[in-house]
């Protein structure tokens, strides 16, 4: 089994070796991810299996047992083969890989399922390229909303409609990729965990319960600019102090509702600009991004609102004045409890150790998720590396991930 993953894994990252200095670029819609999208339909024809592209660009990869099976609703695993600009070629590609290895397993044990197995492909998962994540499952789930993204463009002002197009599709029919109800039983979805919870907790594989979707703020802190040189420190109103202090609140009130929480939460200022940005000149403005994650709502409602609070602190300390802007409140999304339990017992079944978790980042699953019964499993990565190109996920990990799914099928389509 491990050759079969090597040799397919690099097949599906269009390389000779997985050592790349400078990682993998496929980003959305562009040449490279179809690249990667036609060896997956490669190997996918190679194991005898029915091949559907749908109009987002999605692939999927249909082990059909028998005419009388194939109008039953199909057991669903996939992911993704785009990736971050500079990223690693295990994020998306592992789900793909192990769900294709879970079929070539099953076929070689002369397991016969009783109902179709699909492998899916899904298009244009990153964001790196557009800024928006997961087109290719909001589509199939039918959460796309082609209105609203035709014109959003990347740094090279291509919009998503005309990438789209360039890769032969069109885009005004990509909602017809849509999936009735009927059409799937489960969605199951395998993924890098992108950290290190599992190897610090002694576990081999994780069944993930939900999903942390953010709240993120945009923070404007207004000081007053003035010479560096010839304002006085007790009248000055520097708004890159004010913004350190927030800052540094954020990064310690957010370790603190960890020791104080059992349900994990991460805040991060993560992005900031100031201006004037001269080095004889007092910051005037200074605008923060944060985001806050935890699958418990109210713990991030918690958090914003702490922010909140902080800020009225600092305008008051620093005679600054701060605006907040709410960009995004998602709520965060439980997946199914059953699936959950299935994956755990095939976990048990395979001799694997699972440790049970939440996942911090969005996964195709997440849109799969509101219109079927869907799971996440995680595999270790080494030192926890993501969108990076010394992310790796070992052979006997990725074996292990085919070996749960492997269980989880027999389990779900044993006659």
């Amino acid at each position: 089994m491990k050759t079969w993953l090597e040799h397919n894994l690099l097949k599906l990252n269009f390389t000779d070796t997985m050592d790349q200095p400078d990682g993998f670029t496929r980003l959305s819609f562009s040449p490279e991810e179809w690249e990667a999208r036609d060896e997956f339909i490669q190997i996918a024809k190679e194991m005898d299996l029915t091949i559907r592209e749908d109009e987002a660009g999605n692939v999927i990869a249909r082990w059909i047992p028998g005419s009388a099976t194939e109008e039953k609703p199909a057991i669903a695993l996939g992911s993704h083969v785009d990736t971050v600009t500079n990223g690693g070629g295990y994020d998306g590609v592992a789900g793909v890989l192990c769900g294709l290895g879970t079929v070539y397993q099953l076929k070689k044990e002369g397991f016969t399922p009783d109902r179709p197995i699909e492998v899916i492909c899904f298009a244009s998962e990153e964001s790196a390229r557009f800024g928006v994540s997961t087109i290719g499952s909001k589509a199939m789930s039918g959460m796309l909303d082609t209105e609203a993204l035709a014109e959003v463009p990347d740094k090279d002002g291509v919009t998503i409609k005309q990438a789209m197009e360039e890769r032969g599709l069109n885009y005004e029919e990509s909602p017809k990729a849509e999936r009735d109800a009927g059409d799937l039983s489960s969605f199951v979805e395998l993924h890098i965990e992108q950290g290190t919870r599992i190897e610090k907790a002694g576990g081999e594989v994780g069944a993930v319960t939900a999903i942390a979707c953010p709240i993120r703020l945009n923070i404007d802190i207004f000081g007053k600019a003035g010479h560096t040189g010839t304002t006085p420190m007790a009248d000055r109103q520097d708004a890159l102090v004010s913004a350190a202090e927030l800052i540094s609140f954020i990064y310690n009130r957010a370790l603190a509702f960890n020791e104080e929480n059992d349900t994990p939460l991460v805040a991060t200022a993560s992005t900031i600009s100031n201006e004037p940005n001269v080095m004889n000149v007092i910051p005037g403005k200074v605008t923060v991004g944060v985001d806050i994650r935890s699958v418990s709502d109210g713990l991030k409602e918690k958090m914003a609102e702490e922010i909140r609070k902080k800020t009225a602190e600092i305008e008051d300390t620093f005679r600054a004045t701060i605006n907040i802007q709410t960009l995004v409140n998602n709520p965060s999304i439980f997946l199914d409890a059953s699936v959950h339990k299935d994956l755990t017992l095939a976990a048990e079944q395979a001799g694997l150790n699972n440790f049970t978790l939440e996942s911090g980042a969005g996964h195709d699953v997440m849109n799969m998720a509101r219109k079927w019964p869907s799971g996440l499993v995680f595999i270790p990565c080494k030192d926890g590396l993501s969108h990076h190109p010394e992310e790796h996920a070992s052979l006997d990990d990725l074996e292990k991930g085919v070996k749960l799914l492997a269980a989880y099928i027999k389990n779900k389509a044993g006659d």
